[in-house]
């Protein structure tokens, strides 16, 4: 399918005066508010059915003895269910307000409450802290949002960390989740399959910008072994119903379906929703793609249909 028509002129327009600057060009500060500048548009502040979704934030203790926020999202029509959402942007960019979006139609589309993780970020905080701080925010939804449905989720990095929250909690037992959700997810540290990708530039995301991401959060080139960074070589058995979704002109498209592919593998129910004629990040394009906002809701589809039916409204304690 060729790249949607919406989506090719925005990359036109954005290289009309030439190509975007590499991430690693750009400061940590000054990427931050580009990735910001680019996520955040007018009418992502919520309105009509978004409007509806009531937030609020709260400060969660991590092992360290620091703190980080979360940002609670309570929809008015309640299935009884909890996402714990982990928002993309290389573990370095982005965080609750980049994501707020998605995470209003996550609540929407799934009567569930979302939990949205502002974990410590790269370069300051480097792997395994972002990770952890995942591991203790899934902890903190399960004791708060008790007796409801718990998915893990994230998109990009934030699909990497939810895919080793899951991996934790299945040998920790710490948490129990009935499924998890994996946009475009990362989970190669060798960009094997991004590097031979035909999208490995020109796209929004590139190869250079995933390997500077790398570079900075994972600083000691021998980590990248670890089960929870090279998800691909990891044990994945035994892990909840696994929705992925990919996108076709994505660098990372080739690798999420490999992901699929393995999880199915050993057994666990998988659910591969292909995207189309987009691009990496499309989650987050929804109120301005028409196409990304079709899609985003069958990936939502596809997660609730491997959730148990409606379970009755559950209150949510905060006002």
């Amino acid at each position: 399918m060729p790249l949607d028509r919406m989506l090719h002129n925005l990359i036109k327009w954005q290289r009309a005066e030439g190509p975007p600057t590499p991430v690693r060009a750009l400061t940590v500060e000054e990427a931050r508010e580009r990735y910001l500048r680019n996520a955040i548009r007018p009418r992502s502040a919520g309105g009509g059915a978004h409007a509806a979704v009531s937030t609020a934030d709260r400060m969660v203790d991590s092992a360290d003895g620091s703190s980080f926020r979360v940002r609670v999202y309570a929809p008015e029509t309640d299935e009884g269910r909890v996402l714990t959402y982990l928002h993309g942007g290389g573990w370095s960019l982005g965080d609750v307000d980049s994501h707020d979006w998605a995470c209003r139609t996550a609540a929407v589309s799934l009567g569930a409450v979302v939990v949205s993780v502002d974990y410590r970020r790269a370069p300051e905080f480097p792997y395994p802290t972002p990770l952890h701080d995942a591991m203790t925010a899934a902890r903190w939804t399960a004791r708060c949002f008790p007796g409801r449905e718990h998915v893990i989720a994230g998109d990009s990095a934030g699909a990497n960390m939810a895919l080793g929250v899951a991996l934790d909690a299945r040998d920790t037992g710490d948490v129990e989740f009935a499924g998890q959700l994996l946009v475009y997810p990362v989970v190669d540290p060798t960009l094997r399959f991004a590097s031979n990708s035909a999208c490995a530039e020109g796209y929004l995301l590139s190869v250079d910008d995933l390997a500077h991401h790398y570079d900075q959060y994972l600083p000691d080139p021998r980590r990248r072994s670890d089960p929870a960074v090279d998800l691909l070589n990891a044990d994945l058995r035994n892990l909840p119903p696994t929705v992925v979704a990919t996108a076709e002109f994505d660098p990372l498209h080739d690798e999420g379906v490999e992901l699929a592919e393995k999880l199915r593998a050993t057994g666990v129910p998988v659910r591969h929703v292909p995207g189309p004629g987009l691009v990496h990040g499309y989650f987050l394009m929804q109120d301005i793609v028409p196409a990304a906002s079709a899609r985003a809701r069958l990936v939502l589809d596809e997660l609730a249909a491997v959730l148990s039916p409606e379970r009755g409204a559950k209150p949510v304690p905060f006002g």
